[in-house]
C-alpha cells in the first residue's frame, strides 16, 4: 500500500519530467514553475524528474498504469492512503523499524491468525484506529491522551508529538491523569506548554503541574 500512496506526490513527476526534456518547447511553462517552489520541494521534484528521464518506455508505461489505478480509486480511499503515508513519514526511524518487524511477523502467521488479528483491528473504535497511526509508542497511550490530542493546532502538532515521544511510559500515564482532571480550557494550556518544552524540562514541568 505504501508504494501506491507514494503516487500522491509522484503524480507531479510526469509534469516535472518535462523540465529535463528541453526538446519539447510546449512545456516551457512548467520550467517556469520550478523557481517559485521552496528549495526542498524543487529539489525533490527535480530528482523525480531525473528518474523519469532515466526510465525506459516500459517503466514509464508501468508508472502511468499505476497512476491510472490511483485515479480510479474512490476519493475517500485515496485520502485514507495518503493520510497513512503521511503518518508513516512522520514516524521516527526506530518506530518504522519496529513496525516493519511486526509486519514481517504478521505475514509469517497462518492465514487464520492474520484474519483474526485483522478483525480485531477493524472492530476498534475509529478514534482508536487513528490513534495507532501515531506509531507503537503513542498508539497504546492514545485512548488516555485523546482529549489532549484532539484538534491540535497545526503549528503545535510536530512539537507536541516530539515531547510526548520524549516522555517515559510512566510520564505519559501521569500526563493522562492530569489531562483527565483538567477542563477543556486547561487542556489547551497544557498542550501549548508541552509543545514548547525541551526534553530535559518535561519531568519538572509534569511534577509542577501535578502538584497544583
Amino acid at each position: 500500500m505504501r508504494s501506491t500512496s507514494r503516487l500522491a506526490w509522484w503524480g507531479l513527476l510526469a509534469m516535472a519530467a518535462f523540465t529535463v526534456q528541453a526538446a519539447n518547447p510546449a512545456l516551457d511553462e512548467v520550467s517556469g514553475v520550478l523557481p517559485r517552489l521552496q528549495p526542498d520541494a524543487r529539489a525533490a521534484l527535480e530528482r523525480r524528474a531525473a528518474q523519469w528521464a532515466e526510465w525506459n518506455p516500459g517503466q514509464r508505461e508501468s508508472f502511468q498504469q499505476r497512476m491510472q489505478a490511483w485515479d480510479d480509486l474512490a476519493r475517500g480511499e485515496r485520502d485514507a492512503i495518503r493520510e497513512g503515508y503521511l503518518a508513516w513519514q512522520a514516524l521516527p526511524a526506530s518506530e518504522r523499524a519496529s513496525i516493519a518487524a511486526a509486519a514481517s511477523r504478521y505475514q509469517a502467521l497462518p492465514a487464520g491468525e492474520r484474519l483474526a488479528l485483522r478483525d480485531t483491528y477493524e472492530a476498534l473504535d475509529g478514534s482508536e484506529r487513528r490513534g495507532w497511526m501515531l506509531g507503537p509508542v503513542l498508539g497504546s497511550d492514545y485512548p488516555a491522551l485523546q482529549p489532549l490530542l484532539a484538534q491540535v493546532p497545526v503549528e503545535e502538532h510536530a512539537a507536541l508529538l516530539t515531547a510526548l515521544r520524549a516522555m517515559t511510559a510512566q510520564q505519559r500515564r501521569d500526563l493522562a491523569v492530569l489531562v483527565q482532571r483538567s477542563s477543556p480550557q486547561e487542556r489547551e494550556r497544557l498542550r501549548s506548554e508541552l509543545a514548547t518544552l525541551e526534553p530535559g524540562g518535561i519531568a519538572a514541568w509534569l511534577w509542577e503541574r501535578l502538584d497544583r
